[in-house]
């Protein structure tokens, strides 16, 4: 009998290292993908990401006041030169205005050019006069560039909750 409990127990304890030794390595796999980007605002990961001309066909779907909850990769064309706070991206033939959840999180200023992936939730807004005047500035435009604005302008916008940027090799 006591033979049995001595063979149960090893059993076990093999089944358990075992285990162990898978979750571990899981681990590892996870840390390699998420290593491999530098992270802005809640963790988010690189999977189920949709493309530039995906979004850019969810975004004409969306009239203003709709909102959808999406992921997606592009490039980075402008970003706030004053702290970071708002980035203007690809998303097809137009750009999207992507601000930070809350205020809660700021880009480098030198992002543009980047492919980047941001999570959030995707919208279309009608962007006032000062507003876009205020956006120029930041981006560091012309006196002339600035006043030549003169209209209110329909906007894709996206809040983003987090932002992956591709660490440099």
């Amino acid at each position: 009998m006591r033979s049995i409990y001595l063979a149960l127990v090893f059993v076990f304890m093999v089944v358990g290292c075992n285990t162990a030794q898978k979750k571990d390595t899981a681990v590892e796999e996870t840390e390699e993908v998420t290593s491999s980007y530098q992270s802005f605002g809640d963790k988010i990961n690189d999977k189920a990401v949709l493309s530039k001309v995906e979004i850019q066909e969810r975004y004409k779907s969306l009239k203003s006041g709709d909102t959808v909850a999406v992921k997606f990769k592009s490039e980075v064309k402008a970003a706030c030169q004053s702290k970071g706070c708002w980035m203007r991206m690809d998303v097809g033939e137009e750009e999207a205005m992507v601000k930070f959840k809350d205020y809660g999180f700021f880009m480098p200023k030198d992002i543009a050019g980047q492919e980047v992936i941001v999570e959030g939730v995707a919208f279309v807004q009608e962007v006032s006069v000062d507003e876009q005047r205020h956006y120029a500035e930041d981006a560091g435009k012309t006196a002339e560039e600035i006043a030549a604005i003169t209209e209110p302008k329909r906007t894709l916008s996206f809040i983003s909750s987090g932002v992956l940027i591709p660490q440099q090799q």
